[in-house]
């Protein structure tokens, strides 16, 4: 019983920390979600590619506004900021995808 209760009270902390880190990052002060925020190597650029027209076109528009943002030297007001339980990892399936995908290609050259 105890190491289930001290278990529910590591991941109550570490949401905690989470989402402190998450705001300290800043990015969503701009209105980015964390996926906006991915260096974009070969395997994002494909991810990105690969995108339903509606979710590349709300990225975009997002990076946009937050590259404006930052030229005018401010941030959105705090009830636009976006917050940590909304933050959707959109591209996630999307880059599991082509990585798999290149990592099968890479194995199959090898033989």
């Amino acid at each position: 019983m105890a190491a289930s209760a001290s278990v529910v009270v590591s991941r109550r902390m570490m949401g905690t920390i989470n989402k402190w880190y998450y705001n300290l990052a800043g990015f969503n002060k701009y209105g980015l979600m964390r996926d906006d925020t991915l260096y974009e190597d070969n395997d994002v650029k494909e991810a990105i590619r690969r995108l339903p027209a509606k979710l590349y076109d709300e990225r975009v528009f997002r990076i946009k506004r937050a590259l404006d943002l930052d030229m005018k030297k401010t941030i959105l007001p705090k009830e636009h900021w976006t917050k940590y339980e909304e933050d959707v990892h959109y591209l996630e399936p999307y880059l599991k995808e082509v990585i798999r995908e290149r990592k099968e290609k890479e194995a199959w050259n090898k033989k």
